[in-house]
């Protein structure tokens, strides 16, 4: 086993992960300080960098004809900014106390040690796998990393069967499920909830179940999975719940992703609640003076219900990554937290949510009234109007903004990011209601059906 010293004068800064966060940050840290001044070494276990597994869906379903299309910053790319990155690398363990990494080569298997003066923790979040016979079978795929993606893409393509089972009803799950509709496979989808997409209430989760169904998508809810079932040659050929089996090629986990962090629990790092790495700020590991973490292996603030969240998106990990490459480069930054914010489409319906469900705000404790309305997308006379469900939560008494979900046709989801903007800056539905927002016949109706959600929100408080 070798060991890695670091070059007179410079100090060594140390990259786990060469995704969003990680690579994020030994860019912003590299923009601060010259290769003379901090060398930066990264090391990633897969065979790419810097990609949009957020795009992963659209890929698999054709949307996107390249995988390439999804890489931001090649690992050539990084490798001329004079970050010396190291791809098929995996790290087998954080020594805190002596300040360095131990590395095994993928491929060889060669293990070597690397000293650091400063660690960046991006380890990501890795896909549920239940517990239960075949999980691990040829044919169960879950889908995170461009490594997973190829080999579902490979898995299709020497599959004769069209039948696809997606385990799970999250945002995932979802777009897998319209991913190989679009493939020409017969989808059905087992989902443990009542309705589908249970980062929103049971009620909007409704009209997704439908736009889902109207798709050809076979919905089997308030289902557990108990079992994969294989072959003769030991491939999956159907998963199992308590009542039924269905005939599955190929199946897909949608059940969600954990906080890849047990390299940090094995080092002794503070985790939280939901397993996540816990960081000040600043992004700084707390306790930490030299250790930073950030994207899907951390936990964030909830500016909303002031607890700890695990939140794997992209657009945080990309901002914790300008925070910590700012801080590591010697400057000043924070990340002050987030509001729940997620956007998702099935076919044509657009899917929005921010802030607090109904069960988020009863769990902290919080006094609500919630309000649904139908709207349309544009003023009504004007061609191409859709329909469009508001659905808003404000507390009692105080009409502060807790929480909005959106769901319609084209022009509904990112109109949740005005309620994004509100909740942020902790507004009242009633402060909410003279929002001098961008208004034209082709954009909105004279009311935007934000706003109209507010009116109807303040009369409630009002009378709360």
């Amino acid at each position: 086993m070798s060991m890695s010293g670091k070059g007179h004068g410079a100090e060594r800064l140390v990259v786990i992960g060469g995704d969003a966060a990680g690579m994020s940050a030994a860019s912003q840290a590299r923009r601060m300080r010259g290769p003379g001044e901090l060398e930066i070494v990264a090391f990633e276990r897969g065979h790419f960098t810097s990609y949009s597994a957020c795009g992963i869906p659209y890929w698999v379903g054709g949307d996107v004809t390249e995988r390439d299309r999804l890489i931001a910053r090649t690992p050539e790319e990084h490798r001329a900014r004079d970050i010396d990155l190291r791809l098929r690398t995996e790290v087998m363990e954080i020594d805190a106390g002596r300040g360095r990494v131990r590395t095994r080569d993928v491929d060889s298997g060669a293990e070597s040690w690397t000293s650091y003066d400063k660690l960046v923790i991006a380890t990501g979040a890795r896909p549920i796998r239940p517990d239960m016979p075949g999980a691990d079978a040829p044919g169960v795929h879950g889908v995170q990393t461009l490594d997973d993606g190829q080999a579902l893409l490979d898995t299709l393509a020497r599959t004769r069967g069209r039948r696809a089972v997606v385990v799970g009803a999250g945002y995932i799950g979802v777009e897998m499920a319209e991913a190989l509709i679009n493939r020409g496979y017969e989808v059905t989808v087992v989902n443990r909830g009542s309705e589908p997409m249970a980062t929103l209430d049971p009620d909007m989760g409704r009209l997704v179940h439908e736009a889902m169904e109207g798709l050809g998508i076979t919905m089997i809810d308030d289902a557990e999975v108990t079992k994969v079932l294989t072959g003769d040659d030991g491939r999956v050929r159907a998963v199992a719940t308590e009542e039924a089996e269905y005939p599955a090629d190929v199946v897909v986990l949608g059940i969600g992703v954990r906080p890849e962090t047990a390299l940090a629990a094995a080092a002794g790092l503070p985790l939280g609640t939901h397993r996540g790495l816990l960081t000040d700020l600043a992004m700084r590991v707390r306790g930490h003076e030299n250790i930073w973490a950030g994207g899907d292996c951390v936990e964030v603030l909830d500016l909303v219900s002031g607890q700890q969240r695990h939140i794997a998106l992209g657009t945080h990990a990309n901002k914790h990554g300008q925070v910590i490459g700012t801080n590591v480069g010697g400057g000043y930054a924070t990340f002050p937290g987030v509001v729940g914010t997620a956007v998702s489409k099935v076919c044509n319906l657009e899917i929005a949510r921010t802030g607090l469900r109904e069960k988020d705000a009863r769990r902290v404790g919080l006094q609500f009234v919630t309000v649904t309305v139908e709207s349309t997308s544009r003023a009504g006379y004007y061609p191409g109007a859709s329909p469009m469900t508001v659905k808003m939560l404000a507390e009692r008494r105080t009409g502060r903004l807790l929480g909005v979900q959106i769901v319609g046709r084209e022009g509904a989801a990112k109109r949740v990011d005005i309620a994004a903007v509100a909740l942020t800056a902790g507004m009242t539905v009633e402060q909410m209601t003279a929002l001098d927002l961008g208004y034209a016949p082709p954009f909105s109706p004279v009311w935007d059906p934000v706003l109209v959600a507010a009116r109807k929100a303040v009369s409630k408080v009002r009378a709360s």
